[in-house]
């Protein structure tokens, strides 16, 4: 297995179109190429390739993510989109562990998210998870404010500082996604 990082113009058509069909989310179905680039323009792509430069594992870095929290913002680069080619073979814990230790050697505070039904999946990677904060992270819904679909925060790369801020949320200490604009 090779480990790849493309930013978002280095990535081929291909490498395009087989992003979105492993994502396979219905409303990015038949996306362009220059929308995807413009739609991620602020994220790089790292994958595993096997031996015939096929894509077998995939997750996108985010940097436009940032929370206000207790009126202070924090960047993070967000950990996004992992998905497998195949399961139950190895693809994603080896991409997860190269990942982190690339976010890790270059100083990146990174986080994810997830549903509590992939928490054994990241306990198995080793990956510190903040157990059921990520519903106190607010996102924009029209005029109001709407709680995360996901459970937990993934700790990739975090300073304690910023670990602490993200340990203390709960209903009533809450954090807000941002644009950073």
């Amino acid at each position: 297995m090779k480990y790849q990082i493309k930013t978002i113009n280095e990535l081929t058509e291909k490498e395009i179109e087989h992003i979105l069909q492993l994502w396979n989310i219905s409303a990015w179905n038949g996306m362009k190429s220059a929308y995807f680039r413009s739609f991620f323009k602020d994220s790089e792509f790292h994958f595993l390739l096997d031996s015939h430069k096929e894509i077998t594992a995939a997750i996108r870095l985010n940097f436009d993510f940032a929370l206000e929290i207790s009126g202070k913002t924090y960047s993070f680069a967000e950990a996004v989109g992992l998905v497998s080619a195949h399961e139950r073979k190895g693809y994603g814990t080896g991409l997860v562990q190269v990942f982190k230790e690339n976010v890790t050697q270059r100083g990146l505070e990174t986080i994810g998210f997830c549903h509590t039904g992939l928490r054994p999946f990241y306990q198995k990677c080793n990956i510190e998870i903040l157990y059921d904060k990520a519903r106190a992270i607010k996102e924009k819904a029209g005029s109001g404010w709407i709680s995360s679909e996901d459970d937990d925060i993934l700790i990739f790369n975090v300073s304690k500082e910023r670990k602490e801020q993200l340990g203390k949320l709960s209903t009533q200490y809450n954090a807000y996604l941002i644009s950073k604009e």
